[in-house]
C-alpha cells in the first residue's frame, strides 16, 4: 500500500498544487482548480514518488551516517 497523499504540497518546480486535499495550477493570474480525474490521479502518483523517493534517500543518508561495524578476519 502507498503512502498517503499529503493534505498540502507543492510539487517542486511545477505549478501544480495540492491544497486541502484538492490540485490547483498556480499562474501570474491566479489559481484554476483541477476537476480532471486523470489528470488529479496522475498528480497524486506522481506526488507519492516524489515522497517515497525523498524518504529512500533520507533513509540512505541516515544508514550512510551511522557508524559502520568494525571489521573482523583477515584482510582481502
Amino acid at each position: 500500500m502507498s503512502a498517503p497523499t499529503p493534505s498540502s504540497a507543492r510539487l517542486t518546480q511545477s505549478p501544480a498544487v495540492l491544497r486541502a486535499g484538492r490540485w490547483w495550477l498556480v499562474g501570474d493570474a491566479g489559481w484554476v482548480p483541477l476537476s480532471d480525474p486523470a489528470f488529479t490521479a496522475v498528480l497524486n502518483g506522481f506526488a507519492e514518488a516524489l515522497s517515497a523517493a525523498d524518504r529512500a534517500v533520507a533513509a540512505l543518508r541516515a544508514q550512510h551516517d551511522e557508524p559502520s561495524a568494525p571489521r573482523t578476519g583477515g584482510r582481502r
